[in-house]
Parts: structure tokens; C-alpha cells; sequence
């Protein structure tokens, strides 16, 4: 019988294993009960937003070439930094002593870890080098400011999505011999459990489903975005924002989304929130549909009813035409034009919500200019 040589089965093994990094799209029983959702479009086969066309509506006039074309010969010169950006070595036993306040930690883009009433809430973690399928693909600005093994326990991980930047599948896997529990959008399990993650492990809602830990409560809200991790018949998972209610706080975050009515609906139900992470990066006039603008993150932020806001996806990855720091420049300006608390914390610092706001606008020494 012939063998292959050892150099091939090293790339067939590569390939595997990024193949592995697609994930699985639900099928089976599990697709029977979510196409029960009312936000599942038996006739399309697919999740859609509250306007069921503005995907295709956002897609008219569009070419994927020119897009494309724009994005890997276009848009601002200085879409990454040029130096590494500064960080915080978070003291994790600081960040574990009791406090009758939130703490948290942004590690970049979408990843942050939230300490509420005692319990570890870590929402879309990526701490692998790349947000992509591959890993030469998307490469992260800077390491990690600390190690999956560094981390302390964690008791729950919040994903909005299955897009590559919000679920990681190495890090998913690094989580797979844990105790940490998962709790996603309806369809996204289905990756989770591929990657073999345990099924007393996994839970998903719908929108407006909650589920309730000890004295927390964590609802999963709408959201004005897309899902897929083949690039093929997407939308077949969905995509939401999440709302966190304690005994004395209560936190939103919002995923990937554009601007809708469901931000003032989130606001009118569970508001006022003492804090909120609302992205702010990775934008452009043409996905406007799908990511906020900064005028519409704050707005966003008042429709919410929010106190304090945190902006998030923006600072790690080059998703979109614009220069690194300009999502941070924009949404300064806003904040200052509708007297907004903007939170603008370093990677890896810990942020105390009941602390005066001394935060520096750290990126501006860093601008790049031509």
C-alpha cells in the first residue's frame, strides 16, 4: 500500500484543521426547532432582520470585486498602526475581589470580560492571531495582552454572532475541558458542539428569551446584522445583542449591528443601563446596514438610555477602509457634542464603572500623520 509522504500529511493535517475552523451550520433536529423562531424565514431557509430585505437592499449596485479591490488596494493609508499600541497587565486577583460595582476588561475589538455581583461574563473572545479561517488572514495588530491560560475561571461566555472575529475557534477549543458555560443566539451551538464543546454546556435564545444565573438575568435582544462562516448560504444561525441585569447594575451590549428602531425598543424595556459596549469600527457608508456609523453609536447610546459608554470593535483587527484610530477620533467628537461619558480604556486595564472618568484619549499621541 503506498503511503504519503510525511510532508503532505502535514498540510492535509493544516487543512483539516483550518476546515475545522468553519464550524458546522445546524441541521437536522436542531434546524427543525429553530425554524420555529419567528425570526426564521421558512421560504428563504435563513434568519432575517426586521426589515427581511435590507441585506439585499444594502447589496444593490454593489460588487463584491470592487469591494474587494477597495479593501486590499484602497481606503485610508494608516488602516494599522505602525507601533504596538499600549496595554495594561490586568491583576486578575484585583479584578476578582468582591465589589459592589462593575469591573471590566477590554481586550480589543469585541472581547471584553465583565466581573458583575461575582460572576466572570466573557463576551465574544478572540484571543488567537487572526480573525479568519486562516491564520495568515486578518492578522491581529498585537498580541494578546495576556494568555488563554492566564485568564481566571470563567463562568460564562456571552457570543453575538458566528462571524470569525466574535467566535474563535481556537479559543473556543482552549475552553473545551472547562466548566465555562455558553450561552449564544439560536443555531450557533451547532458550531460549538462540532468543536465539542459538552451539551449540558450550551444554551441559546431567541430574541427576547432570557435566562437567569444566581441574580443575574441575560436576555438576548435584536441586533441588524448577518451570520455564516463559509462565506456560502449564510444566515443560517442568529445574530443578537445581549442584556445583562443584576440586583444594582444592569450592562447592554450590542454586537454587530446597524442602526434600527431595536435600540430604542432595548432602552424603553430594560433602560436606563448604567453601561454600554456599542461597536465603533469596521464601518463604511456601503455596509451601513450591517455596522453603525460613530453618529449612530452614540445615538445608539442615548436610545438606550445608556450612562457610560464603551466603544467596542474597533482597535485590533483591519475589517473596513478606514484608518485604526479614526472610529476612536469620530465617536470623541460626538460624545462631546451630546455630553456623552465615553470610556476609552487602554487593552488590558481594569475599569471600575463606579470611578471618576480620568481615562486619557490614548490613541491621539499615536496618529498617524502623512
Amino acid at each position: 500500500m503506498r503511503t504519503l509522504p510525511i510532508h503532505s500529511i502535514i498540510i492535509f493535517g493544516f487543512l483539516l484543521l483550518q476546515c475545522k475552523a468553519f464550524g458546522k451550520d445546524p441541521a437536522g433536529d436542531h434546524l427543525e426547532k429553530i425554524k420555529t423562531s419567528s425570526h426564521f424565514d421558512t421560504s428563504r431557509e435563513q434568519f432575517v432582520n426586521r426589515r427581511p430585505d435590507i441585506l439585499e437592499k444594502m447589496r444593490e449596485g454593489q460588487s463584491y470585486f470592487s469591494i474587494l479591490t477597495k479593501f486590499f488596494f484602497g481606503g485610508e493609508k494608516h488602516r494599522r498602526p505602525d507601533i504596538k499600541l499600549p496595554e495594561e497587565k490586568p491583576d486578575f486577583k484585583e479584578f476578582l475581589k468582591p465589589d459592589e460595582s462593575i469591573k471590566f476588561i477590554w481586550f480589543g475589538h469585541s472581547t471584553f470580560l465583565v466581573n458583575i455581583e461575582g460572576k466572570l461574563l466573557l463576551f465574544d473572545p478572540v484571543f488567537s492571531e487572526s480573525a479568519a479561517p486562516f491564520s495568515f488572514m486578518v492578522k491581529r495588530f498585537q498580541d494578546a495582552v495576556v494568555k488563554l491560560d492566564e485568564l481566571p475561571n470563567i463562568d460564562y461566555i456571552i457570543i453575538s454572532h458566528d462571524h470569525y472575529d466574535h467566535l474563535d475557534f481556537p479559543t473556543i477549543e482552549f475552553f473545551k475541558l472547562k466548566s465555562t458555560k455558553f450561552i449564544t443566539p439560536l443555531g450557533v451551538i451547532s458550531h460549538l458542539r462540532e468543536w465539542g464543546i459538552a451539551e449540558d454546556r450550551l444554551t441559546e435564545l431567541d430574541w427576547w428569551q432570557s435566562v437567569e444565573f444566581g441574580k443575574l438575568k441575560l436576555v438576548c435582544t435584536p441586533a441588524q446584522h448577518f451570520s455564516g462562516r463559509s462565506g456560502l448560504n449564510g444566515n443560517k444561525t442568529l445574530w443578537s445583542s445581549w442584556t445583562v441585569i443584576g440586583e444594582r447594575e444592569r450592562f447592554y451590549f450590542s454586537g454587530d449591528s446597524g442602526y434600527d428602531v431595536h435600540f430604542k425598543d432595548i432602552g424603553e424595556k430594560f433602560g436606563p443601563f448604567d453601561l454600554t459596549f456599542i461597536e465603533n469600527g469596521q464601518y463604511n457608508p456601503m455596509w451601513e446596514a450591517v455596522h453603525v456609523l460613530p453618529e449612530q453609536t452614540a445615538k445608539a447610546h442615548m436610545d438606550l438610555k445608556g450612562k457610560r459608554l464603551v466603544p467596542v470593535h474597533w482597535g485590533m483587527f483591519d475589517l473596513s477602509l478606514h484608518s485604526w484610530y479614526e472610529p476612536a477620533e469620530s465617536l470623541e467628537k460626538e460624545s462631546e457634542r451630546y455630553q456623552i461619558d465615553l470610556l476609552t480604556p487602554k487593552f488590558g486595564q481594569i475599569v471600575r464603572l463606579r470611578e471618576p472618568n480620568l481615562m486619557e484619549r490614548w490613541w491621539k499621541k499615536f496618529i498617524q500623520r502623512d
